[in-house]
């Protein structure tokens, strides 16, 4: 009896939990290192985005036999330079609009009032909803509600851009070290697994690799050709704000579908607080920016490379979000993607032929 795989294995699952339990029980011990985890895990995600960003363009110069760490120190003076050019042609602009954003927040809720009674007052919405309905009463206090939460959004980001001093420190620390060290990852990993699955776990390795690389790079050049459209057409209806609100649209649109939506409501807001015409027409730019981008950007920049269900995606954002917040948002698909393929690949490896002979 004690040597059967049946009372092995119980033994193995009750340590497991007693290990786990005398570990909740002392975890002062685990304090410093859950404070390193919360310290370090934002410089290294956003360092890790950039690697996979950055990474074929180190690459391609190291084809051309340049030292890697001169690639990547060439690299840190064009991003430089794109920055001095951002501050010169850009900036002014971006910051008179989120000084003015700032200002008029205040009267944001008013101005969405005085455009309610306006419409109230129209004679086709007259005839729609009944002078003594409360419909529009309650529309005005749930936009009431939804201006009050974006201008406290974009004042808690922009207070979080203002003590970035550690992020904008550290990144180009880690990146540096993450492109001009990246090939011995893999081996150190390697020797993690078991000599005979050596072969599997690195054929696991790359196609990981190759998974997050393809979904990253992808989102970004999407995102920013989102966010150009979105301006374009901001532009063409007279929106205010409009580089602002493609900015913050791009940065949103990095969360698949949900995103898109939360995105949207700071700019219908905005159009509405000026005319309710400005507001259909920049539902009309989104939607038109949004069809453009899944039916003929996706398909060229994605292909068939990103197998994710949209369903899947939301329960994997609700669930990133439950946990974690707006960190377990961002990581949920990065990770759902490792997970999948370690998992098949484990299957494949373990079980696959035992469930074969179990349904044959």
């Amino acid at each position: 009896m004690p040597q059967s795989k049946y009372y092995r294995t119980c033994l193995g699952v009750i340590f497991a939990l007693l290990i786990i339990y005398l570990g909740s029980k002392v975890s002062f011990i685990f304090n410093p290192l859950i404070l390193l985890f919360n310290i370090m895990i934002i410089p290294v995600m956003l360092a890790g985005f950039m690697y996979y960003l950055l990474r074929p363009i180190v690459n391609v110069l190291e084809k051309h036999r340049w030292p890697r760490p001169l690639s990547i120190l060439m690299i840190y003076l064009v991003f430089a330079g794109l920055i001095v050019l951002f501050i010169i042609l850009v900036w002014p602009t971006l910051r008179e609009q989120v000084i003015n954003f700032a200002d008029n927040a205040p009267f944001f809720v008013e101005q969405v009032q005085k455009q309610l009674d306006q419409l109230q007052h129209n004679r086709f919405i007259a005839r729609l909803v009944p002078s003594e309905s409360d419909l529009m009463t309650r529309l005005g206090q749930y936009l009431n509600k939804l201006v009050t939460a974006v201008t406290n959004s974009v004042s808690n980001f922009i207070a979080v851009l203002s003590n970035v001093v550690v992020i904008i420190a550290t990144v180009p620390i880690v990146l540096y070290y993450m492109l001009k060290e990246s090939s011995k990852l893999g081996p150190i990993l390697l020797h993690l697994v078991p000599r005979k699955y050596r072969q599997e776990g690195r054929e696991a390795l790359e196609e990981i690799d190759t998974a997050l690389s393809n979904f990253i790079v992808g989102r970004v050049l999407l995102n920013i050709m989102l966010g150009v459209l979105l301006y374009i057409g901001f532009l063409i209806i007279g929106l205010p704000y409009s580089l602002l609100l493609a900015l913050i649209s791009i940065v949103l649109n990095l969360i698949p579908y949900v995103g898109a939506v939360i995105a949207a409501i700071p700019v219908v807001i905005v159009g509405f607080i000026d005319s309710p015409s400005v507001a259909i027409w920049s539902v009309v730019v989104i939607i038109v920016a949004q069809q453009i981008q899944d039916n003929l950007l996706t398909p060229i920049i994605y292909g068939k490379r990103l197998d994710i269900h949209p369903l899947t995606i939301i329960v994997l954002l609700l669930i990133g979000g439950d946990i974690s917040g707006l960190l377990g948002i961002i990581l949920a698909i990065p990770a759902y993607i490792v997970a999948k393929i370690i998992i098949i690949r484990v299957y494949k490896l373990f079980l696959s032929e035992k469930v074969d002979d179990v349904m044959e």
